[in-house]
């Protein structure tokens, strides 16, 4: 077992799994650029490896994560953006990735998991991609990968009104792979990690990379083109208004 701690990011190796804790509670695991940087770093390490099969990514305190922090958001310089960094890596890691998610899924929070093999949520989970309220459009491939997952008429509800959906909801309209108790995603999720520990690796990255290659160069040209859109309407008055509100409550 290894175990390492940043202050954003608990990164824990043990039988085959890594598993990454995002480590903000106080802040409901806000995404500020120091966690996207770890945990970018760690899926860049955990691509390195011969001797992972699976991830487990979480949230402490009872929270999956509230997306982007908003603060460190506004003020971020202009250039390469962590989070589309950390996107464009998880979308490239070629061992099965199982998401425990309780409390809440908001923005990326929600974006991230289209990027994931498996989802477990708790119930009370609540889901939420508030792009357009804040004045911003889809990120993480989500306008391309959600319809996939759910169909065009359940994304259209999902991104454009930008309302909460629950954990059951999620599950029936194909999102997410199984709701359990509150406070046992993450014992389910590792449950499903010990299985793919036992599997062949060679088996588990094939399979990832066969199940990749049809959308691979789709998900790449979406996240840019997205990126694109977005610093469009980053900058447009309707978001910073947005940001003010949201930041003055």
């Amino acid at each position: 077992m290894s175990e390492a701690t940043t202050t954003t990011l608990l990164v824990n190796i043990s039988q085959r799994v890594m598993t990454l804790t995002i480590n903000r509670p106080a802040q409901k695991n806000a995404l500020d650029s120091a966690t996207y940087g770890a945990l970018t770093a760690a899926l860049t390490q955990a691509n390195a490896r011969d001797d992972l099969h699976a991830i487990v990514l979480t949230g402490a305190g009872g929270y999956f994560t509230a997306g982007n922090d908003l603060h460190d958001f506004v003020k971020a310089p202009e250039g390469a953006s962590p989070g589309l960094t950390f996107l464009k890596a998880i979308s490239k890691v070629n061992i099965p990735i199982i998401a425990a998610v309780e409390g809440g899924a908001i923005g990326i929070g929600v974006t991230m998991l289209l990027h994931c093999d498996f989802v477990v949520a708790g119930t009370g989970t609540q889901f939420r991609i508030p792009f357009v309220p804040l004045g911003l459009c889809p990120e993480g491939a989500s306008s391309l990968l959600l319809a996939r997952y759910v169909g065009i008429r359940k994304a259209n509800e999902w991104l454009y009104r930008g309302m909460p959906f629950t954990a059951e909801e999620a599950q029936q309209a194909g999102l997410i792979n199984r709701v359990v108790v509150a406070g046992q995603a993450e014992s389910t999720a590792q449950e499903l990690a010990r299985e793919m520990a036992d599997q062949s690796r060679l088996a588990l990255t094939s399979t990832k990379a066969l199940m990749q290659r049809a959308s691979a160069q789709e998900v790449a040209e979406t996240l840019d083109a997205e990126r694109e859109r977005f610093a469009q309407c980053l900058a447009s008055p309707e978001a910073r208004a947005a940001f003010s509100r949201f930041l003055a409550k």
